[in-house]
Parts: structure tokens; C-alpha cells; sequence
């Protein structure tokens, strides 16, 4: 805390304005006290919205940034030799000339850091200043306001692409099935979306959001700095209903592929968790300017030796006459100095004049160096990214110099050295392995083409996917719904996100999406309505499809992943290497040999017959497919013009239903009750959604608890990392009956896969099924409905709860999927190992894995040592990490 919260937290205890308990924050409706004084508004305690980064202010800037400069032991030193300079015996210099060097140096770093703190206060301003939608009691509808207007309690509307304006308990969204997506690649980076949920109670389908008629109490944290723990309740007539962090929506971030969303802001301002991780701005001093204090002070040690030499010398040398010299001159009167007193003079003299020990000159030149530095760095092309018409920015123009002194760097592996575009690979099912030999032969073609040759085999193999009928027929000019969407938002000047930014295009390539199955899955798939003999591979495809928190998205959530190719006409080079890349992922359509009436005859007849587009028609103009000209719309087509699209938190995800996808077992339809998957022979199954036991990295797995629709029995699919699974399989050495042998052999070989999976680099998930029976289930619910509405110790009563029946699991498989390297990923860490860097890859995958991609990256070389620590012990493991 800094001493001006202490004031401000010491102001409020004694004035009375304290918040009663200091674990929990109360807040009501602002409506319900509208019209009331702000003395007795029952959040008036809580902070605003608008925020101040600034260093300093008007009054303050001189005397703290002088207090600051004055930390360099340089511009203390130049102070003593000007201040010396005033002294009548021992100035060497005319004082006002002795003043000018120390106070260019000052006033440029004072211009330095007015200018960077100006920046700041100019960010601010456009910040606070930024324009949301809060609910009006007097106009019964929401109105536009700044964003340091809005206060804790008050209802806000924020639509698609915008950025949150606080942090938001989310109570409605547009979404039918009470979701929003949020992407804060602001907060961590990450551009993959965040799945959030209205609070329970609030997802009525078709009911319009009445802030009106909210008046519950929320009761939550205290404002804290950690982004992934929020608790509270909504109490109302002494019935609490419990929520958590995926209800909460968090200031900063962006409301993605959800048409607009509500909800009652719970922390504001400095309050919101965005701005509790982030630090004051302080000054900062780089490495070399550490060092060169440290040179300073030894400087002047040796210039006080050589002073103090100097003087002495001088006092013996006066002790030598024996009488006063006749060029002495007296004082005002009469008498001479002393020897000793006169040796004190000489001493300060001297100082003045070997100042050029420590030379002003060089400190001067240095902040005119870094100037510089930060204008050729802001300037450099290759630091631009044209993709978001982003340069680099210097935020800290103090520290520039310490690029050049960096000695480790500790990198994150997924997303930073790779694509963090999942692959699906191979899969291991109940101990048999099948490798997908021709699915990795279509993965090493595409692999050898550019992202824009990929984006045209993509647009090419879908067809007309981003297309619905209704858009077709209505030409360019998009539909009606699209038409509704840009008059709506077009009234307010909110602030946006370019719509093509990568969060709203996730999860589209053809690497991602495309899957070819393999040929003997696919037939036991589709023996399986024969009997139960195959039933088990129906039931680990059902896991991919069921087990994730992938929603099937609408049409105007397509619209948003692609845009028209409004061009009249293309060269003949781009169409000749379109034909030639479609020829290429074409031909692959031969490697399976095709059977009449089966999916997978369906499948080639959707996916893979390309030959019959007419490739330089369909690139042209898009009037030409209401005249008649371009691909003719046959049932063929309409197939893949209904194809579903996914939107996923995690392209680990994605991959995995596209996958299941591609073998017959197709998610159709996901709401928070109720999950509609389609198997091979064309059945519909509708599965009951019971409850959701969401991924944590502390058991490093997920589940969700459905109702068979053809059973009617509770059947729970678990998967994770196999560190997580292999644990909570059922204890097959008690028991020697033959099923038991058969799981432990099924473990055995799944393991020696996964083993496999991660020497070559995969990313490993194991799945499970148990059947749970209806008593161990109500049991369990009481355990989960009690940690659900706790606050206190909340994690741990809902880890204990997942514990509890997340045992005795059944292994149904397990999968590879690849995560490819970026462009130059090798390149790059070789150069940094040999400018003598350090480089450092920060991984939660399995060993095997992390050392295959530490070799792929050139992190290890082949002829290097590699030595492997294991820590057995779990307290030891999180004391050293």
C-alpha cells in the first residue's frame, strides 16, 4: 500500500466511512437510490471509475522531480561544486557560469520526464473520457455517459468489440444460452476467448433486462489484485445465489462474438482488478546508471585523496618559510591565514578544480543519447506490425539502454514460441493406437504453404461456409440483421476493437479445422450400430464432442470470421497458384477408398471434391451469384453451406471437436441445460447438462456430469493430463477379475502412447467416463451447492466436492495434438544463445514433450548434456517452485 492509501484508508476509519467487514464488500442498485444525497448513498464509500497513472501534478513535479534526480549521485555531486562556487575563499569559477551545467542537466530531465508523464496524463484523459451506456432510472433506458461517471452499483451495456469499462457482474447477455466472450489479451496476452456466464437465475430466454426491477444485494470480495478469483452471492429475501469468476467481466478487456451484455459494475476505478496489477509509476533506473552511481562515488573517493594530498602539501609547504612571504596578502585586518586554515581552502579549491574527474559533459550527452534511442526504436520497420498497424512503444524512456544488458530470458512456451494453433494428430482408444498417417500427410502439405496461401485453401475448401442462403440472395449488401447491428451501434462513438484483430478470427485455419479420419476408426464407428462390441470408441468421440465448454455459434458469429472478396477480377498468376494449391490438398481425396451409402462417403462428397468449382468465376465478382454466374448451389454445396462453427475458450478445444467431427460425432447445439450431438448413422442425441467441473491447474483436468439420453443414466466425462487422470482410475490391483485386468492393461498401453505422443512433441489429453449412480449424485450435489455459495475458502470446498467423484474413473483413450513452432522460432533463440543470453522455456507439458520442443526451437542441441531433476515430494515441489 503507498502512504496516500494509508491517509486515505486512516481518513475513513476516522470519519466513520469505514466498509464494516473487512472480507466482504455489500453493494445495492444505484436505482433504488437515485434520487438520494450522496451522504447517505450506501455505496458512496466505494471509488469512482476515472483513473490517475500519473506521476506528478502541477504542484508537485518540481519538488519530486527533483527528489528524484537527486537520487543520481552525480547531480548531487555537481550541486556540492556549484554550491562551492558561492564560497568567496575557495570559488574558482564566476557562480553563475558554475550553475549553468547542473541546471541543463536538471531541466533536460525534467523536460524528459514531464513529457513522459504528460503521455500519461493525456492516456488518462482519453480513458476517462471514453463514452459506455448506463442505465438511467429518469429515461428507463440506457444513456450514454464518460467512463470516470460511472459508479460501483450501476448498470452498464456493453456491445460487441468494446472494451469493458469496469468490472462487471454480468446479469444478461444477448447470447440465448446466457454466455458472453471476452478477450483480454490487455491483462495476459492471451488472445484465446474467455467464456463467461450470466449469474444463475438470470438467463431467461426472450426476457429483456429490467435493472429496474433488480434489487438484490451483492455481496462479494474485497477488491483484489488476483484476476482469477472473484466470489460472492446475490441475496434476496434471505435466498443467496452463488457466483464466480466466470461471471465476472473485467475491465480492460473485450466483449467478443456476443452482440451486447449487462450487467451491475462491482468494482470501479483503481478498485477494478486490471488496475490493482498494475503499479504506480515509479522511477526507474537502469542497470547502467546503477553502475555508473556506483563509479561516481569511487571518483570522488579518489578526488577527496587527491585533494586531501594536495592540501596537506600545501599547509606543509607554508610551514617551510620561516617568516610570512612578502606576496601574502593580508586580510581586511592586518593579519595572515593560518597554514592549517589555508590548507582547508586549497582543499575545496582543488575540488572545484579536478571536478573534470567526474565530467558533466557525459551525463548530458547520455540523455541526449537515450532521446534519441527511443526515437530510432519507435521508428524501426521491423518492429512495426502491419497486420495491426502497431509500432513498438517506449513506455519507460529511462531504462532503453538496458535492452543491450539483458542477460536471461524466460519465455512461455505456448503461444510464444508456438502458434497456439492445435493440431489433432492421433489418438490411442481403449490400448489401440492409431497413428492418422494420411491426416499428418495433408498437415506436412499445408505446413510447406504460407499463411496466405493457407487463408486461400481455407476460403476454397470451405466454399461458401461463411454464406448463409439469405445472404446469397441479398447480395453484398448484407441482411437484414447485419443492417439492424450497424445502425445500432453506429449512434454511439464507443470504443472498438479493428475487427480483425486475431481474438475474433481464433480457431478458423484449415490446419485447425480440417481433420482426416482415419480409415479403420471410421469403420468400427460406423459397426458400432451393430452391437456394443464397438461401443467404446462411440463413447471416447462422445467424450471430444460432450467434455469442453465449445459453443455452436450463429450465423452472424460466421460472418464476423471472413469477409467478401469484393474484387472484380484476380491475376492469372494468384488464380494459377490457387488451382495448383486446391489440386494439391484435392489429390488427397484418393487416398481413401470410397463406400457407398457410409459416412465416410458422405464425408469425401463434402470435403474433398474440389474438381467441380470453377475456380476463376467464384473469385469474382459476388453479384455474379445472384446472375447466375459461379458455383451452381446443388444439395452438395448446401451441405457445407450448413455447417456448424465453433467458438472455443482454448484451441485445444476446437481441435478436439473438430475431430470428432470429422468422425460422424458432431456437436449440434450446446445450451447451459442441454448438449445435442449427432452420431454417424445421423441420431440425435440430446444429453441433460447436470453440472460442469471446470479445469483448475490444481487437479489439471475437467469434467462435466450429463444425462444419457438413451440410459437415462448419470454419466460423468473427465479429461486432463494424464498426471491428473492416471491417478483416479479405478483400482485395478485388488481386483483380478478379468475387467479389471483389462483397465489395468488398457492404462498400461494408453500410457506408453502418451509416452510416445510426447517424445514427439504432442500435447497429451486423457479422457475418462464413469457412470455415477442417482445416490452417490444427491450426496455429492449437497457438497457442491454448499462450496458453490461459500466464500470463504471457496477453492478449496469446490477441489474437495471435485475430489469426491472424480474417482474409479474409466481410461477411454487419449489424444496428440500439435502445436506447430512460429516463423524464425530456431533462428531467434540460436542468436540469443550466442550474443550469451540465457534463454529459459517456462512449460506445464510433460517432460518428454518440453525436451522435444526445446530441441525442435534449438533450445538444446543434440550434442549437449541434459540433465533431468524429478521431485518426488509435493510440499518440497511447491516450496522450490
Amino acid at each position: 500500500m503507498t502512504w496516500t492509501g494509508g491517509l486515505a484508508s486512516a481518513w475513513a476509519f476516522l470519519t466513520g466511512q469505514g466498509n464494516g467487514d473487512s472480507k466482504v464488500r455489500t453493494l445495492v442498485s444505484n436505482l433504488l437510490y437515485e434520487d438520494q444525497k450522496a451522504k447517505d448513498h450506501p455505496n458512496r464509500n466505494y471509488a469512482g471509475n476515472g483513473v490517475k497513472t500519473t506521476k506528478y501534478s502541477i504542484w508537485t513535479f518540481i519538488p519530486m522531480n527533483l527528489l528524484e534526480q537527486f537520487h543520481r549521485v552525480a547531480n548531487v555531486y555537481f550541486l556540492g561544486l556549484a554550491v562551492l562556487n558561492f564560497i568567496p575563499v575557495v570559488n574558482a569559477f564566476q557562480p553563475q557560469v558554475a550553475i549553468i551545467p547542473i541546471c541543463v542537466i536538471l531541466a533536460l530531465t525534467a523536460i524528459k520526464d514531464a513529457w513522459e508523464d504528460f503521455r500519461r496524463y493525456q492516456s488518462d484523459r482519453q480513458l476517462n473520457s471514453m463514452p459506455c451506456l448506463v442505465y438511467s432510472r429518469s429515461q428507463r433506458s440506457f444513456v450514454e455517459k464518460r467512463w470516470k461517471d460511472v459508479r460501483v452499483g450501476d448498470f452498464v451495456q456493453v456491445f460487441s468489440n468494446e472494451i469493458i469499462p469496469a468490472d462487471i457482474l454480468l446479469l444478461h447477455t444477448s447470447n440465448p444460452n446466457g454466455v458472453c466472450y471476452m478477450e483480454t489479451a490487455s491483462l495476459d496476452g492471451e488472445t484465446n476467448l474467455k467464456q463467461k456466464k450470466v449469474v444463475a437465475g438470470f438467463s431467461r430466454l426472450n426476457t429483456p433486462f429490467a435493472p429496474l426491477d433488480f434489487n438484490s444485494t451483492v455481496v462479494c470480495e474485497k477488491p483484489n489484485n488476483n484476476l482469477n478469483n472473484f466470489n460472492g452471492f446475490l441475496e434476496k429475501d434471505k435466498k443467496k445465489t452463488g457466483f464466480d469468476n466466470e461471471s465476472l467481466l473485467l475491465r480492460g478487456c473485450t466483449v467478443r462474438n456476443t452482440a451486447h451484455a449487462s450487467g451491475i459494475v462491482v468494482y470501479a476505478g483503481h478498485e477494478t482488478k486490471s488496475m490493482l496489477n498494475n503499479d504506480r509509476p515509479r522511477y526507474k533506473r537502469s542497470k547502467l546508471e546503477r553502475k555508473m552511481n556506483k563509479d561516481v562515488f569511487l571518483c570522488v573517493l579518489l578526488l577527496f585523496c587527491m585533494c586531501l594530498i594536495g592540501a596537506t602539501g600545501h599547509v606543509y609547504w607554508l610551514e617551510t618559510f620561516p617568516s610570512i612571504p612578502i606576496y601574502f596578502i593580508p586580510e581586511s585586518d592586518g593579519s595572515f591565514i593560518l597554514p592549517l586554515r589555508a590548507g582547508i581552502y586549497v582543499f575545496f579549491t582543488m575540488i572545484i578544480l579536478l571536478q573534470v574527474m567526474i565530467p558533466i559533459s557525459l551525463y548530458l550527452s547520455i540523455e541526449l543519447v537515450k532521446i534519441g534511442q527511443v526515437f530510432f526504436i519507435t521508428q524501426d520497420l521491423d518492429m512495426y506490425d502491419e497486420e495491426k498497424d502497431s509500432r513498438v512503444q517506449c513506455r519507460a524512456l529511462n531504462i532503453t539502454e538496458d535492452l543491450g544488458q539483458i542477460q536471461y530470458i524466460f519465455s512461455d512456451k505456448t503461444g510464444t514460441l508456438t502458434e497456439n494453433k492445435m493440431v489433432f494428430r492421433r489418438c490411442t482408444i481403449m490400448g489401440t493406437e492409431f497413428p492418422h498417417e494420411d491426416n499428418a500427410t495433408r498437415l506436412a502439405i499445408l505446413a510447406e504453404e504460407t499463411d496466405q496461401d493457407e487463408e486461400v485453401i481455407y476460403q476454397q475448401n470451405r466454399q461458401l461456409s461463411v454464406f448463409s442462403l439469405e445472404e446469397l440472395q441479398e447480395g453484398p449488401a448484407g441482411g437484414t440483421q447485419h443492417f439492424y447491428n450497424t445502425v445500432a451501434r453506429s449512434r454511439f462513438h464507443r470504443p472498438r476493437v479493428i475487427a480483425g484483430t486475431p481474438g475474433i478470427l481464433a480457431f478458423s485455419s484449415p490446419l485447425e479445422t480440417e481433420v482426416l479420419p482415419e480409415k479403420t476408426l471410421l469403420q468400427l464407428l460406423e459397426d458400432t450400430e451393430c452391437g456394443r462390441k464397438n461401443a467404446h470408441y462411440l463413447e471416447f468421440f462422445l467424450a471430444l464432442a460432450i467434455c469442453n465448454t465449445v459453443v455452436v455459434s450463429t450465423k452472424a458469429a460466421q460472418r464476423q470470421r471472413a469477409k467478401v472478396r469484393r474484387s472484380s477480377s484476380y491475376s492469372k498468376s494468384s488464380l494459377k497458384c490457387m488451382e495448383g494449391l486446391l489440386s494439391r490438398v484435392a489429390s488427397l481425396g484418393k487416398l481413401f477408398k470410397r463406400k457407398r451409402n457410409t459416412f465416410s462417403e458422405r464425408f469425401h462428397m463434402e470435403h474433398m471434391d474440389f474438381p467441380d468449382l470453377d475456380i476463376p468465376s467464384f473469385y469474382g465478382s459476388t453479384e455474379g451469384l445472384n446472375e447466375g454466374r459461379g458455383p451452381t448451389l446443388t444439395r452438395r454445396n448446401l451441405s457445407v453451406i450448413e455447417d456448424v462453427c465453433y467458438e472455443a475458450e482454448s484451441p485445444d478445444e476446437a481441435a478436439l471437436v473438430h475431430a470428432a467431427k470429422a468422425y460422424g460425432v458432431t456437436l449440434k447445439e450446446r445450451t447451459p441445460d442441454h448438449i445435442t450431438v449427432q452420431l454417424p448413422q445421423g441420431t440425435l442425441l440430446k444429453f441433460d447438462v447436470l453440472d460442469i467441473l471446470a479445469f483448475d491447474s490444481t487437479r489439471r483436468r475437467m469434467s462435466i456430469i450429463v444425462r444419457h439420453p438413451e440410459t437415462s443414466e448419470i454419466v460423468m466425462y473427465t479429461k486432463g493430463a494424464d498426471s491428473g487422470i492416471m491417478e483416479r482410475l479405478q483400482n485395478s490391483f485388488e481386483d483380478k477379475s478379468h475387467l479389471k485386468i483389462e483397465s489395468r492393461n488398457t492404462a498400461y498401453k494408453t500410457q506408453k502412447d502418451l509416452d510416445m505422443y510426447a517424445c514427439d512433441g504432442l500435447r497429451t489429453l486423457c479422457f475418462t467416463r464413469k457412470v455415477v449412480s442417482e445416490e452417490a449424485y444427491r450426496n455429492w450435489l449437497v457438497m457442491r451447492q454448499e462450496a458453490t455459495s461459500a466464500i470463504e475458502k471457496k477453492e478449496e470446498l469446490l477441489k474437495d466436492s471435485a475430489a469426491y467423484i472424480e474417482n474409479n474413473l474409466t481410461l477411454l483413450g487419449a489424444t496428440g495434438i500439435e502445436d506447430r513452432l512460429q516463423e524464425n522460432v530456431p533462428e531467434t533463440i540460436q542468436a540469443l544463445r550466442e550474443a550469451g543470453i540465457q534463454v529459459w522455456v517456462l512449460t506445464g507439458d510433460k517432460l518428454e514433450t518440453a525436451v522435444n520442443i526445446a530441441y525442435s526451437c534449438k533450445l538444446l542441441d543434440h550434442n549437449d548434456l541434459v540433465f533431468t531433476f524429478k521431485m518426488t515430494n509435493k510440499v518440497l515441489n511447491s516450496i522450490y517452485l
